[in-house]
């Protein structure tokens, strides 16, 4: 049987790349909203409330994401994805120590917001380590390669361990959310860390 031609007027077939596109397009978008709702508004905020600011309807975003864990979940291991992809970047800097010192940096900064979503699951009973096992070690990678560069350029100790980094993150990270809006005493507490990271000429 020959096929009939679409009636005039009627919209054309889509194909299924373009379909997958579509929703690859408003999974970022919903993920984006999301992390900017949740970020001004906490993590209580309403699903309704990320649709409307993702310009999408509430079934979009409970397609991609059935429940607010599920979302939060998203949103942890996107962020984190930014981490590893900004420490592989600075692997190839001019400046070794410049670049270990502003992944470092860029870590204290982003642990501030991931501690409200890690709460928000961890309330839900949901194990937030299990989540970010993989990418964890990721990061881990990456930051070892910053690291030893830095020691290679002669910027950092050489007696430093990537366990004392990840450490000493997540003691910044404490005193960061110790100094709330404090932007001074932030920046002041970790030149002191990265005073102590730095090799002593001679």
């Amino acid at each position: 049987m020959t096929p009939r031609p679409p009636r005039s007027g009627s919209a054309p077939a889509r194909d299924d790349d373009s379909l997958r596109a579509d929703a690859r397009r408003n999974r970022a978008s919903v993920l984006e909203a999301a992390e900017a709702v949740f970020a001004a508004s906490g993590t209580s905020a309403s699903t309704a409330e990320i649709a409307r600011a993702a310009g999408v309807g509430i079934g979009t975003v409970f397609r991609h994401f059935p429940t607010k864990e599920a979302l939060l979940q998203a949103i942890i291991l996107a962020r984190m994805e930014r981490l590893v992809e900004e420490a592989e970047a600075l692997a190839s800097a001019g400046d070794p120590g410049a670049a270990f010192f502003s992944m470092f940096e860029r870590m204290v900064d982003h642990s501030g917001t991931k501690k409200a979503f890690s709460d928000a699951l961890t309330v839900a009973g949901i194990d937030v380590n299990s989540v970010i096992a993989s990418i964890l070690k990721q990061l881990r990678r990456a930051l070892t390669a910053l690291l030893t560069r830095a020691q290679e350029s002669g910027t950092v100790r050489t007696d430093v361990r990537i366990g004392d980094v990840i450490a000493l993150v997540k003691g910044a990270s404490h005193a960061a959310e110790h100094a709330g809006r404090d932007r001074a005493l932030q920046a002041r507490t970790l030149a002191i860390i990265f005073d102590g990271l730095r090799a002593r000429p001679g």
